[in-house]
């Protein structure tokens, strides 16, 4: 296990009033060093400490200033560290610099990010995605290191073959990158003709979105008997899993179950996962899965919407899920007025909103019941039917899909008064006698 330590950068305006963050949601230097924290656990690391460099703006060579470095680099003689993380993306020469002055390993957010996805990519495609996110971001960084690169020593008369090795790597990783991304597309195009395949059967399909370890793969786990592995580790569940869920209308609706978002998502790994991410933008209903029991919730919704925003889903129907109940309420927490609290000033708009503990089960009635509701596709609606004594076996699909409310065999046929979907009725409209 490596021993870490992380450097934060909080950068202050005029009289130390804080920034907003790049993409204009608001946030503390401490939370988002709290959150690198658990990002460097989640990776195997060994957080042996911290340290938050105020400034007011990036300093160009080491990012913190001369100074702090000094402070770092005896830091990390003293504690033996292997390994310093900052919570800030490092420019190529940054990096140079800041290795050669600390005297070990140094790593950015986004290469930590990336080093988690690696390990928890399970399928081909996952794999595919992430190494194309790695490529992308370390090409622009292979600048300036031709020496390093050469088998000759540094120095005069050595710059060519450095130059021409750096050539050779930037070839040879384009080439990958090109290949990678021919791959990808193969497997955009095939989840593209499963869609289609999807909304021809036809089943309307939600998404399961959030903020990373929120409880997503839980909760889809509870709704659907699925095997997808949860825990409580920051981007446990990188492979998209799909099952079907019952709803109470006896309607049946795919659950998709994606990658988990998080502030300062590298922008290499949301185009790697294009792919991936369309099960979002093509989803009838997203399933907004938000953490109770995080002090950072409203911040976290913030940040999701935005990424919504961002591949195109922000006007797709919403269906908030406020997860981890079962914790406030160990802590004597009013549960409703908390969730009142997080919504604020009702900037989320008239979008339904449902209290669940995926863990204990409780609310999941409540969660299957509104999706019911806000799942316009394919409208159930009261009808009756009459089959023939040869054609009873047909009256089965009723059962299946439908709910009977009543239901009468009198030797020259069978007739059913069920609510059923839309797509139902049309199938049996030769039966129809009488519709809503």
């Amino acid at each position: 296990m490596e021993r870490a330590i992380l450097v934060g950068l909080d950068l202050k305006a005029g009289g130390g009033r804080r920034k907003m963050s790049a993409d204009g949601i608001e946030y503390t230097a401490e939370e988002s060093l709290q959150e690198l924290t658990a990002l460097a656990e989640s990776a195997g690391a060994q957080v042996i400490g911290t340290a938050l460099q105020a400034r007011p703006r990036p300093e160009p060579d080491t990012l913190i200033g001369s100074g702090k470095v000094e402070e770092i680099a005896r830091w990390v003689e003293s504690e033996q560290a292997d390994l310093v993380i900052f919570d800030h993306d490092l420019t190529p020469s940054q990096h140079r610099n800041l290795e050669r002055l600390l005297g070990c390993k140094v790593i950015d957010r986004t290469q930590l990010i990336l080093d988690i996805f690696a390990r928890r990519a399970r399928t081909r495609e996952g794999q595919l995605q992430v190494e194309l996110a790695q490529l992308n971001y370390m090409l622009p960084r292979l600048t300036g290191r031709g020496a390093e690169m050469s088998r000759l020593g540094g120095g005069i008369g050595t710059r060519g073959p450095g130059e021409t090795q750096l050539e050779t790597d930037r070839r040879r990783i384009r080439r990958r990158i090109r290949k990678l991304t021919e791959e990808l597309e193969a497997v955009r195009a095939a989840r593209a003709v499963q869609r289609r395949r999807r909304r021809e059967a036809p089943l309307p399909t939600a998404a399961l979105v959030g903020y990373t370890n929120v409880g997503k793969s839980t909760l889809f786990n509870r709704l659907t008997g699925a095997g997808v592995p949860a825990d409580d580790r920051l981007f446990a569940t990188l492979d998209p899993t799909i099952r079907p869920v019952v709803l109470p209308s006896r309607r049946r609706v795919l659950l998709s179950d994606t990658v988990g978002f998080i502030r300062k998502l590298p922008v290499t790994l949301v185009k790697a996962f294009r792919a991936t991410l369309e099960e979002v933008t093509e989803a009838s209903l997203i399933l907004h899965v938000v953490d109770l029991a995080s002090e950072q919730a409203a911040g976290q919704m913030a940040q999701v919407e935005k990424v919504l925003s961002d591949i195109g889903a922000g006007s797709t129907p919403r269906l908030l899920v406020f997860n981890k109940a079962d914790l406030l309420r160990q802590k004597g927490v009013d549960v409703s007025a908390h969730v009142w609290r997080i919504m604020g000033d009702g900037s989320q708009g008239p979008v339904r909103a449902v209290t669940v503990s995926a863990l204990t089960g409780e609310g999941l009635d409540r969660l299957l019941a509104a999706m019911d509701e806000a799942l316009e596709f394919d409208p159930v609606a009261p009808a009756t039917f009459r089959f023939p004594a040869a054609e009873v076996a047909k009256a089965n699909l009723i059962h299946q899909l439908g709910r009977v409310l009543s239901a009468r065999f009198d030797g020259d046929g069978y007739e059913v008064q069920a609510e059923v979907p839309q797509s139902l009725k049309l199938r049996f409209a030769a039966y129809l006698i009488e519709s809503a």
